[in-house]
């Protein structure tokens, strides 16, 4: 009998155990959780201080860092859940999207540990496992609710109806919010990761630059973004005031950034939840870090009367529990692979 055989054959566990595998960027994350909303343990280990050196990250390093780094996240977060293998009834694993290499580090590790324990392997698209951060975040949590998504690659408004079916109502055409938080930050000469300087220095301005409301005559989908030309149109201030010798006031400009590229997530979500008749509003992905966003939300829901879930900014960037947690769902839904488990560079959003 092969390993899938068996695993097959395996009776679901009532309240699972899952240990949560996260390595598809510079953050090497092992988590344990426990029937899909408690988390027993939740190590990461970064390695964004290297990519700092360079701007951004470098796909190569990132992967060598998950090679040394996985097992001593994987004992960590044993020992401090005081379990051994033995006891996780599952690995949960990110196959996709993201860096194709660190990728392929977490999926073959886990597929080691599930072929070794005999216990099922479960693939978890690392868009889906943003969504269920919030889960961690409100243990009462159930959808429908309307969720913000918002990270380096992905910037989206989708309607979570079940916990299975997702609707997008709208993305990105172009660039991720996070995306355009890193450019402007290369421009006004601040290091990576882009999002937290930004804000940092945002925080020291004024919203006074003005900058083009994006896809104002945009014909396609209502809930659409689109943050190159926001990009571009701080890239071209700063450029032409630095040629004419005027001096840019980069904290003006990295609050004007900010308002432009957060606003217009936040009215979307609003709009979407009233269509939709949705009262719950969560956020998703490292920008929902972001706290001009985080305390922008909470004053218009407050307003609204729209329940709000912030998960903690920890769980808001790249980490093991979010994967845990999603995981656990599609661990009930017997969603689980063979050893021919391979990475994805890319995924659906759905």
């Amino acid at each position: 009998m092969t390993y899938f055989d068996k695993v097959l054959n395996t009776p679901l566990v009532e309240n699972p155990i899952i240990m949560g595998i996260e390595t598809s960027c510079d953050e090497t994350a092992v988590a344990i959780i426990k029937n899909g909303r408690e988390i027993l343990a939740d190590e990461i280990i970064s390695s964004a201080t290297e990519h700092a050196r360079f701007g951004g990250v470098v796909p190569e390093i990132a992967s060598r860092t998950h090679t040394t780094a996985i097992l001593t996240a994987t004992q960590r977060a044993l020992k401090s859940a005081n379990l051994t293998l033995n006891d996780v009834d599952a690995f949960a694993v990110t196959e996709g999207a993201g860096l194709l290499g660190a990728l392929l580090v977490g999926v073959s590790f886990a597929k080691s540990l599930a072929f070794a324990t005999n216990k099922p392997l479960v693939p978890v698209s690392h868009i889906r496992g943003h969504i269920a951060a919030s889960y961690l975040a409100d243990k009462s949590l159930e959808p429908p609710f309307i969720t913000i998504l918002a990270s380096g690659g992905h910037t989206a408004i989708i309607a979570v109806d079940d916990y299975y079916n997702l609707n997008v109502l709208g993305s990105t055409i172009d660039d991720a919010v996070g995306e355009a938080f890193d450019k402007v930050a290369r421009v006004l000469g601040l290091s990576y990761p882009g999002g937290p300087n930004v804000e940092r220095l945002a925080k020291q301005g004024q919203n006074s630059v003005i900058l083009p409301k994006m896809l104002k005559n945009y014909e396609g989908g209502e809930y659409d973004f689109s943050y190159s030309g926001l990009k571009t149109a701080v890239i071209n201030y700063v450029h032409t005031q630095e040629s004419k010798g005027a001096e840019v006031n980069k904290a003006d400009v990295a609050a004007s950034f900010q308002h432009a590229a957060v606003d217009v997530l936040i009215d979307k979500a609003f709009k979407a939840a009233e269509k939709c008749g949705y009262k719950t509003i969560a956020v998703s992905g490292g920008v929902g870090a972001n706290g001009y966003l985080r305390d922008t939300l909470t004053v218009r829901a407050n307003n609204a009367g729209i329940k709000l879930v912030l998960p903690e900014k920890r769980y808001c960037t790249d980490n093991g529990a979010m994967i845990g947690a999603e995981g656990y769902l599609q661990y009930k839904r017997r969603n689980f692979a063979d050893l021919t488990l391979n990475a994805k560079a890319v995924v659906p959003l759905k």
